[in-house]
């Protein structure tokens, strides 16, 4: 991919890359060692049941049958193409009264603002710090004119509210797609741009503000495009500083220089003080490291603070057949491996940091992993850093890996839920897409269903005894 920086800063920044490299190798000779005799504390087995003992018979029942339709490919594979025939079959009425109970409560917070309140506070009972996130997003194709988009940002705005005047949490969080507010045609042209072009911070920020500014190989349209989406962009910085953590989502390869360049931006001029603009790093792109340390040195030429959302990525199957289409070399990593030696690389990068600044650098450490999980969790108390401090968290989907996200709260770690909200119509489209992009990860939940299973029998045994 394409680096932000000049380089001249890559030059002083070299002893974070030979501790990557060193951490790396360290990594990679104590892999059979950890199999053998893993480090993490002894409390993160992840194996009891009792984790769900706070779900309702409901929703054990719920979570088990939405589990195991998951577990089917052709199902997951062909889930948006299913439901558009159901509903044309069944007709609307018909087809959200399945659809509402089932699917949609396991995986989204509800469409009223009553329904999202009792959903965050059960959340917040259990321990679990709600991540809203706006079901809005776009691809190649798909663009909806500067209307929508001006909709679009009301809508995360009034997320922006919800975090933050509910008091679901003391460190509230949400989730943003910059492709819900600029075109993901032209993110895809400027990243295409950056291949040749210098787009510096400081003009981005300018734009922000207002101001009339140019950038090189856009058309008059399209920089005027640009000009409304960075406003749109800034409008939410401004909302969220001293208030709410945005965490911008990565996407396409084909558009993610842009869309980093433009987070950069937002970093650069909301988070002097503290991180409260964050970009995700996807650990299965073979130059996911390059890139977290490049946002390191940038964080440190520009002077803000930066968050990174860590994850290994879920675009693996279109981003391989792009590239092998396109004749272009594959960017994911040839095996999982692979993939786990460039997240817990990274994760040893960011946790170093955060031990020497944690007032400047934090992370979320976004996996159902429960190897990366445990990996964490030992460097954290190697590093004596605190299990609910602001530096470190963890993040899984709601509805998803509940018996990893319940054992780390009621451990006294900082975990997040990524929370999805809205009708069914707005919602369904964005759970088809993470469920064909999970669906590794849903198909192989075989451990969550046994400790359903287990509780469900728990519980039925019990209302056997006490009804003899």
């Amino acid at each position: 991919m394409f680096s932000l920086l000049r380089q001249p800063a890559l030059s002083r920044f070299i002893s974070v890359r030979l501790k990557s490299v060193a951490a790396s190798q360290s990594l990679a000779a104590k892999r059979d060692r950890d199999l053998c005799n893993p480090s993490s504390p002894d409390f993160l087995t992840f194996e009891d049941p009792q984790a769900f003992k706070v779900k309702s018979f409901w929703e054990l029942i719920r979570a088990l049958g939405v589990f195991r339709l998951c577990s089917f490919p052709a199902l997951v594979n062909n889930c948006g193409k299913l439901m558009t025939i159901t509903r044309k079959v069944f007709g609307k009425q018909c087809f959200c009264m399945v659809v509402r109970p089932s699917v949609y409560a396991q995986f989204v917070a509800g469409e009223t603002e009553g329904e999202i309140a009792d959903s965050m506070q059960k959340m917040r009972s259990l321990g679990l710090h709600p991540m809203l996130a706006v079901p809005i997003e776009e691809d190649l194709g798909e663009s909806t004119g500067e209307c929508r988009y001006e909709d679009n940002l009301a809508a995360m705005l009034e997320c922006v509210h919800m975090s933050h005047s509910k008091g679901w949490s003391k460190n509230p969080m949400m989730q943003l797609k910059i492709t819900a507010l600029v075109s993901p045609e032209l993110c895809s042209k400027l990243t295409s741009l950056l291949k040749t072009e210098q787009y510096d911070l400081n003009k981005l920020v300018r734009a922000m503000d207002g101001e009339e500014v140019m950038f090189p190989g856009l058309t008059e349209s399209e920089n005027a495009h640009l000009l409304l989406g960075l406003q749109r962009l800034n409008k939410i910085g401004e909302a969220s500083v001293n208030k709410v953590c945005v965490l911008v989502d990565a996407e396409y390869t084909y558009m993610n220089p842009a869309l980093s360049l433009i987070t950069m931006a937002m970093m650069k001029k909301f988070s002097q003080q503290s991180a409260w603009i964050w970009n995700t790093y996807q650990c299965y792109l073979k130059e996911s490291r390059n890139l977290l340390l490049d946002a390191i040195q940038t964080s440190i030429d520009q002077s803000f603070c930066l968050g990174v959302k860590l994850v290994r990525g879920a675009y693996m199957d279109k981003e391989r057949k792009l590239a092998e289409k396109e004749g272009r070399t594959d960017p994911i990593h040839e095996s999982w491996e692979h993939t786990n030696d460039s997240y817990n690389g990274c994760l040893e990068i960011m946790l170093n940091l955060i031990s020497e600044k944690p007032d400047r650098y934090m992370i979320i450490v976004a996996t159902h992993n429960e190897e990366s999980v445990r990996r964490a969790v030992t460097r954290m108390e190697e590093l004596g850093l605190h299990r609910d401090g602001n530096s470190v968290c963890f993040g899984q989907l709601m509805g998803m890996c509940d018996h990893v996200s319940l054992t780390l709260a009621q451990h006294g770690f900082s975990v997040y839920k990524s929370v999805p909200y809205g009708s069914v119509d707005d919602t369904l489209p964005y759970l088809v897409r993470r469920a064909q992009e999970n669906r590794t990860v849903l198909q192989g939940i075989r451990k969550e269903r046994d400790l359903l299973r287990q509780e469900l029998r728990h519980r039925l045994k019990e209302k056997i005894t006490r009804a003899r």
